[in-house]
């Protein structure tokens, strides 16, 4: 072990975060400014049903299942479009010719579990076993190939062979585009829809769709009027979770954290933003921003003493626990143990109180895995690779969020499911890869500079001998074959039901945002801002 005699037992860190861009921006958004017309209700429900009367109807199902999936509708019709997939399944799938339609029958069959072949692809190749040159004219079929490579799973040579090629045509095609089609391919080339928040991509989509001079005026209607009756129920929500947050009054009381509440909203909003997980999006909210203040606790501003203190207390979880420690994380302790305790309360009306044992059990790993973190940056001690994985997949909170998005769903959630979450299955874990790896590749540099626990990047210089620059293109490598790992455990037999499953995958998701180029969660007040603003300020 490398010990770093430089840093004293009391010895605090500090790093100048940006204060909230919000602060009580969204207290204003009270329940009589986020009130739902009558009539603007009556005539969504309207729309609704013509919408569903042609996706019973339409001769085009796989375009129009892909329209109202993309204009984020789709939670509306789940039953209807479960069917219509099922039957093109079972029928042996639908025989098409066209790049652009197999592509796309595809990409819905696997985003909706069913194991088809990419044997289907093999066809737009030639003798040379490369992809035919006349199909790089063809902006639909490349575009819709791109959009389908990003579901495969591990040993599948042709998908990967298709991104290389697509993602090269797309950027080739860029400059002699226009309209609507250049906007399509910038997009998917910076966020493909497997890897994008619902939210996120609806917004983008409803924009892009209306420029296509074909689109359909009715669905349309119904996206634009369902996205601003959501953003109302999201804003009205937003309102009471900074009532709560405001009493803690986090500038002053944690003034060494970022103060990231409506960031740490919009995260879990990609989670699930139907308006039935209101309760489940709370409380989720709730741990994920306190969690926030424990990674700064034990990243900056903690000492050895309080940190073994608080670690302890936390194991203990006993309110009486919290006495001996210093004012501010006596707050911090009490604002944890009365989220959950409210929560329990709350499920025990249901006779579901034995999920909160769960969440509390991940999160208890969470902050062991922090002090554990905290001791190796104190005594200067690079771990290997595997070493530091094995702690710092815990600390990327993803095992945690994973059980603690469930706890507030509702019916459809069981024991079993908590039991497959918290036994480390390799969908969980490869969620945790993709978020730990993305976060050390952007945030690394940064980090040493005030002084912080070896990351990802420099366990893997150090035990392999290599530059940065290559353990980048290692990590990507992991990151990019976590990624076939999570759709692989989509696929048929599922490890557990989609719903479950979902909200994984939708972690990705918030990571592929928050880490793709940056670190926008910690620097919020450029590019989150704007993105926030569309999704959780601006009406269409």
């Amino acid at each position: 072990m490398e010990v770093n005699n430089n840093v004293p037992k009391s010895a605090r860190r500090s790093v100048d975060y940006h204060p909230s861009v919000w602060g009580d921006y969204f207290l204003a958004y009270d329940s009589s400014s986020t009130e739902i017309d009558r009539h603007e209700e009556e005539e969504v429900n309207r729309l609704r049903n013509e919408v569903r009367k042609m996706l019973l109807a339409s001769t085009r199902k796989l375009e129009l299942i892909d329209m109202v999936q993309r204009l984020g509708v789709s939670y509306h019709f789940e039953t209807d479009i479960e069917e219509s997939l099922k039957n093109i399944y079972n029928n042996s799938c639908s025989q098409f010719d066209k790049l652009e339609t197999v592509a796309l029958q595809f990409r819905l069959l696997r985003q909706a579990g069913y194991n088809v072949s990419c044997d289907v692809f093999k066809t737009f190749k030639d003798d040379e076993g490369n992809f035919k040159e006349a199909l790089v004219s063809d902006v639909k079929g490349i575009l819709s190939l791109y959009e389908a490579a990003h579901l495969g799973v591990g040993g599948e040579n042709i998908l990967e062979e298709a991104l290389t090629f697509t993602t090269k045509c797309l950027k080739s095609m860029v400059p002699n585009l226009s309209g609507y089609f250049v906007k399509q391919v910038i997009h998917a080339l910076k966020m493909p829809i497997r890897r994008t928040l619902a939210r996120v991509a609806t917004r983008q989509y409803i924009n892009i769709y209306q420029d296509n001079p074909e689109h359909n005026k009715v669905l349309l209607q119904f996206a634009r009027l369902d996205f601003n009756m959501l953003q109302k129920v999201h804003q009205k929500e937003l309102s009471g979770i900074t009532r709560w947050w405001k009493d803690l009054d986090v500038e002053r009381n944690f003034s060494f954290a970022r103060n990231r509440l409506v960031e740490a909203y919009f995260w879990i909003l990609g989670v699930y933003f139907e308006p039935r997980y209101y309760i489940a999006r709370r409380f989720t909210t709730k741990v994920i921003s306190l969690a926030s203040i424990l990674d700064d606790l034990y990243d900056v501003y903690g000492t050895l003493d309080e940190l073994e203190m608080f670690t302890d207390a936390i194991q203990r979880w006993d309110i009486n626990a919290s006495q001996q420690l210093p004012p501010c994380l006596k707050l911090l302790y009490h604002y944890l143990f009365n989220t959950y305790a409210e929560m329990e309360e709350l499920l025990a009306k249901e006779n579901k109180s034995y999920r909160i044992l769960y969440a509390k059990a991940e999160l208890k790993k969470v902050v062991k895995a922090y002090y554990q973190e905290f001791k190796w940056y104190h005594a200067g001690y690079v771990p290997t690779f595997e070493e530091y994985l094995k702690v710092a997949l815990v600390t990327s909170c993803h095992m945690m969020l994973s059980t603690t998005s469930l706890v507030g769903m509702g019916e459809l959630v069981t024991k079993e499911n908590f039991e497959w979450v918290t036994s480390e299955p390799s969908m969980v874990k490869a969620s945790c890869v993709v978020c730990r790896l993305m976060d050390d590749r952007i945030g690394h540099k940064f980090e040493q500079e005030r002084g912080h626990v070896a990351s990802a990047v420099e366990s893997y210089t150090k035990e392999f001998g290599c530059s940065n620059q290559e353990a980048y293109v290692n990590l990507e490598k992991l990151v990019a074959n976590a990624w076939k790992d999570i759709n692989e455990n989509c696929l048929y037999p599922m490890p557990a039901p989609t719903p479950i499953l979902v909200r994984v995958l939708n972690l990705t998701r918030a990571i592929n945002l928050f880490y793709k180029d940056e670190d926008i969660y910690t620097n919020s007040k450029t590019k989150l801002k704007d993105i926030i603003l569309k999704v959780l300020v601006q009406p269409l």
